[in-house]
């Protein structure tokens, strides 16, 4: 074997290396929690970072008190995903500032905080809603990140499945 390519080989090999011990140590991610959504992954997987729907079929969170409790008495980080979770909602529509208050409020009324990221379903967004979204105060997640964090999401719905996520 050529010494360029042993060495091309070599370095192939810590990269992997080194991804498989960042996303050991990085904070683990769930993405889709809603009271709609059953999400055994939270118990199965223990995640830092719960990325919650307000509003999923038209339900809003805030309506179920008992899974605000619960959801809160997890202990851990809280952030915001989307408004209904549908594709388009961030990509192909306009969302207005009154869309994404009544997101944000719902968020603060279920859990008595507020949210300081927001991650679009898909990870899809269009230039205005990436603005308002900005304009709120609010860090915006628009790359996947699971190369450096182990996502997860509620039902297995990602487009990885949780049980490949975890083992790599």
């Amino acid at each position: 074997m050529k010494k360029s390519v042993k060495t091309i080989l070599i370095i192939l090999l810590i990269i992997l290396v080194a991804l498989f011990l960042i996303r050991l140590i990085n904070p683990t991610q769930i993405d889709d929690v809603s009271p709609e959504i059953p999400c055994p992954e939270l118990q199965i997987y223990n995640p830092d970072i719960l990325y919650i729907i307000p509003n999923f079929n038209n339900k809003p969170i805030s309506e179920n008190q008992e899974w605000c409790e619960y959801i809160l008495s997890l202990n851990k980080t809280l952030e915001l995903h989307g408004i209904y979770h549908t594709y388009e909602e961030f990509l192909n529509q306009n969302v207005s500032q009154k869309e994404l208050d009544l997101a944000i409020e719902e968020f603060e009324k279920c859990f008595n905080q507020t949210p300081e990221m927001f991650k679009p379903p898909q990870l899809k967004t269009n230039k205005e809603n990436k603005k308002l979204i900005s304009e709120n105060n609010l860090s915006i997640k628009l790359f996947s990140n699971s190369l450096f964090h182990k996502v997860y999401h509620c039902e297995d719905t990602g487009k990885i499945k949780n049980k490949w996520v975890k083992l790599f």
